[in-house]
């Protein structure tokens, strides 16, 4: 048919325009006149022909990178390219395997974005799988997956999902954006079984101002469940096919995709689409789950990474929230790197992709320009979603199929045209978009924005002629893996947001506009070119000569050694291991800034592929360890408990890996916590000191002032929150010991591994500042064989922002022949009592001069906010203390 052909009959037949499509699975070609089994086993008529399954292959076996995750019961596909490293799965296939499959996907290529550990459900306990539908609702419902199958009529739809950050690496090689990069195959397509979610809606009767219907997983996260929401009115729509499902073309859904029970929202972002549903909440206003905030948004373009980070309100604008998906296509064949031979070609290629619109629109026309959009031309389209219209009613796996009456479209299309190669030949590249029925075309240009979602400009092929062939290259390759036009244009120093692609402006000799880059502390050294094999960096992983690793560059620990200020610990504990997560975590710019002169060369390809996603774990199979930290390597607790102390201080208990374990952290040293941000995957790496004993089995207690956002727009603690937020039951990372002060008692202590003997310790802290001194103050005043002497001063905002007062008041009392302990508030009540003010100059003149603690052995210990400690140094050094006897925790 030709092109004009289509144009002209768009209007009644684009339903029925069919295209070439990929090798149709089994059992779904109409020229066969057997019937031919549905995926439960019942028949379907020979002249019907609706897309079936691809065959599927269950993986069998634990891959070698998930047995050392929490993850390490559930076998997956190999073929899936991970987005975020080890843990947890966030995954695509790649684009050609997923385009080969056809309309439908095998669940064990179905893209997979998790935000945590998999629950995991014994299949004995499927059935009895409980969930609710609660909230503004007259009857409140409590029912089990038994209940949800034995009650309800079960249909089956073909729903495509798709992840709002389908495309982001384009986002990310232009601008790094806060999430993680998916390629072009964050979408796919199956056949969803279940009961629609109005069904229980009805039965349960929403209350009248009842407006939003919110859904909570079982998945476990740094910041609580999974949870967001959409509209009521959507969920009561019968043409907008929400689902409660459990099937998957026509099996139980896998683990990754939901088991036992999920939401499918289809036409909407694949975030909306709950998996492992506990909960349906009607409610008056939108979710306030922090994962319905802080995700799945797109904020204006002139929001920057450092404004959103600064600036709650930009997250709190439910106009920036994401539902439905945007209109957007992307090119299968050419695949990347494909090579097309000039000699002996066909006169014609066949360019072939993918398309989908949002909230249930149909795609209307797929355009393709070889002349960047002077000119269009009209694909072929294959709409197979309406075989399925055309069944009519009937039973396919395992439920009703009757989409005969809904207009919406919630699938992808195929398209494809046919090219003269010798046009090819003589093009730079190929691009495409689409539009929808309400006229949504896809942009020529990117709209940047922080989250990087719903990137959909026109999709890019280049072509490049070498020798009798042409390369065709797509705008990048997923997650970290090297490749695309994009990446070669920015290292060839090309500006990707010149509107032109990053190609010169007018003709070959047209200068390229310059912008300003933004500016990035360089940490390697100019003019350094050796390279360091993985067994050069083996052989400097002790003490004597550490080397480690940060983003593939070699660095030698060995001058900073003493100088560090966590103490020599904590670069022997990285030496030859890959710590870039935790260096650019902790590090403040100036650290980073410093590196270049530890810098020694790069690691070579094999070693950054040794170190790729390493981290040093005790073997699963090994007995448990009587102690708990190891100094490098990442341990899990699990979190046990959580008391709160006051407003904003909790204590958390950690459960450790066995009852008789201990922890193992000398008095006087910390120990790193690590969380991960659930969008981004970036590391939060912060360094603390428990306060339970440190013999104590089996568990470790952490006392943590929890710093919230303020009306001011402070935006408070980004770790603090974080474990504020986490569910009990949850596990987290610590690594340790570090650092570079240990007392061993009775006034012996150690700095940098150089022995000391104390006689009196000045201890000056504030705030949460409390915790590192309390543990040697605890050490001194429960030994009564230790004679040493004590100064602690306290200082604090308010009488309840003492921590551990009841403690360290007990401790005085028993104790009044070595220590005196001062408190002071700088807002402090009428009936105090103690000191009033800030710990500055002249309160350190009156209680901290040298001269009073005598001729013999003194040490300063100091630990508090930042202010705190530049203030107390420099006021100590006026009144006759040494840099060397002053020790920052």
């Amino acid at each position: 048919m030709s092109t004009i052909a289509i144009t002209r009959e768009e209007k009644n037949q684009l339903r029925r325009v069919s295209a070439d499509v990929p090798p149709t699975p089994p059992d779904s070609d109409s020229n066969s006149d057997s019937e031919k089994a549905d995926g439960d086993g019942s028949q379907t008529p020979p002249e019907t022909d609706i897309p079936l399954p691809p065959p599927s292959n269950p993986p069998t076996q634990v891959l070698e990178i998930d047995k050392k995750t929490p993850d390490s019961w559930l076998p997956r596909d190999p073929r899936l390219i991970r987005l975020t490293g080890v843990h947890p799965l966030n995954v695509e296939p790649p684009l050609s395997a997923l385009y080969n499959e056809g309309f439908l996907t095998s669940p064990e290529l179905f893209y997979v974005r998790n935000h945590g550990a998999v629950p995991r459900v014994q299949d004995a306990d499927i059935l009895d799988w409980e969930f609710t539908v609660e909230g503004l609702v007259e009857h409140p419902l409590k029912l089990t997956l038994r209940d949800l199958m034995e009650q309800y009529e079960q249909q089956t739809y073909p729903i495509t999902l798709v992840c709002a950050g389908n495309r982001r690496k384009e986002q990310n090689v232009v601008r790094k954006t806060k999430g993680f990069s998916w390629g072009a195959a964050g979408v796919s397509t199956a056949l969803f079984t279940g009961v629609p979610m109005a069904e229980l809606l009805r039965k349960a009767k929403p209350k009248r101002g009842a407006r939003y219907v919110c859904m909570e997983g079982a998945d476990k996260l740094p910041n609580g469940h999974y949870a967001t929401s959409v509209k009521l009115n959507w969920v009561m729509d019968p043409d907008r096919g929400m689902l409660l499902a459990h099937g998957m073309n026509g099996e139980m859904l896998r683990p990754d995709h939901g088991k036992p029970l999920r939401a499918v929202i289809p036409g909407q972002i694949g975030g909306r689409s709950v998996k492992w549903l506990k909960k349906i909440i009607v409610t008056a206003g939108p979710s306030d789950n922090w994962y319905h905030l802080y995700d799945n948004r797109v904020l204006p373009t002139t929001v920057s990474p450092e404004e959103s980070a600064n600036d709650a309100k930009w997250w709190m604008d439910e106009r920036y929230a994401i539902f439905d998906l945007s209109t957007n296509s992307a090119t299968a064949y050419p695949a990347h790197e494909e090579q097309l031979g000039l000699v002996g070609a066909p006169e014609k290629y066949r360019v072939k992709g993918y398309a989908y619109g949002g909230g249930g629109r149909r795609v209307t026309r797929v355009e393709v320009t070889l002349d960047k959009g002077r000119t269009w031309r009209l694909a072929n389209i294959d709409y197979a979603e309406d075989r399925y219209r055309d069944a009519g009613m009937r039973q396919l796996c395992g439920g009703t199929l009757d989409v005969e009456y809904r207009e919406s479209s919630f699938c992808w299309c195929f398209w494809n045209i046919d090219i003269q190669v010798s046009e090819l030949a003589e093009t730079k590249d190929i691009f495409v978009r689409a539009m929808d029925e309400s006229m949504n075309i896809q942009p020529r240009d990117m709209y940047w924005s922080v989250m990087g979602m719903m990137n959909n400009p026109w999709y890019r092929v280049t072509i490049s002629r070498e020798g009798d062939y042409l390369r065709f290259e797509h705008p990048t390759q997923p997650a970290l893996m090297p490749g695309g036009w994009m990446e070669r244009v920015k290292k060839t120093g090309g500006n990707l947001s010149n509107g032109y692609w990053g190609e010169k402006i007018g003709s070959e000799d047209a200068p390229e506009p310059v912008t300003e880059a933004a500016k990035e502390i360089v940490m390697t050294k100019e003019g350094m070119t050796k390279t360091i094999t993985i067994d050069e960096l083996r052989k400097h992983d002790k003490e004597e000569a550490p080397w480690f690793v940060i983003g593939g560059e070699v660095y030698d620990g060995t001058p900073f050694l003493k100088e560090h200020p966590g103490g020599a610990q904590s670069i022997v504990s990285a030496a030859g291991l890959d710590t870039s997560d935790e260096f650019m975590a902790i590090h403040s710019e100036t650290a980073k800034a410093m590196m270049s002169d530890y810098h020694i060369g790069s690691l070579d390809e094999e070693g950054r592929a040794a170190l790729s996603g390493e981290e040093v774990q005790p073997d699963p199979s090994a007995q448990p360890t009587a102690v708990f930290l190891a100094p490098r390597s990442w341990k899990k607790a699990t979190l046990h408990s959580k008391t709160s102390v006051s407003w904003d201080t909790r204590i958390f208990s950690y459960k450790l890996e066995h009852d008789e374990q201990t922890l193992g952290l000398p008095t006087g040293q910390h120990l790193m916590i690590r969380l991960r941000d659930p969008v981004t995957r970036e590391a939060i790496i912060r360094s603390y000191t428990p306060i339970s004993e440190t013999s104590k089995k089996g568990y470790l207690d952490v006392l943590v002032k929890v710093y919230l956002p303020t009306d001011e727009g402070q935006k408070g603690g980004k770790m603090t929150q974080a474990m504020d937020s986490l569910p009990i039951g949850h596990f987290v990372d610590f690594k340790g010991p570090i650092g570079k002060f240990e007392y061993h008692g009775r006034g012996h202590c150690s700095v940098n591994a150089v022995r000391r003997n104390v006689k009196t310790f000045l201890m000056i802290c504030g705030g949460s500042g409390i915790t590192p001194i309390y543990q040697v103050f605890r050490s001194i005043m429960q030994d009564r064989e230790d004679s040493t002497n004590c100064v602690l001063l306290n200082g604090n905002r308010l009488l309840e922002d003492i921590l551990c007062k009841e403690d360290l008041d007990a401790f005085a009392a028993d104790n009044p022949e070595k220590c005196k302990l001062l408190y002071t508030l700088t807002k402090a009540p009428e009936h105090w009592q103690g000191l009033k003010g800030r710990i500055a100059a002249p309160m350190l003149k009156e209680h901290a001069d040298r001269a009073r603690f005598g001729e013999g052995e003194a040490m300063v210990l100091i630990c508090g906010p930042e202010a705190l400690e530049k203030s107390v140094h420099h006021a100590l050094l006026e009144i006759g203390w040494k840099d060397d006897d002053l020790l920052f925790f």
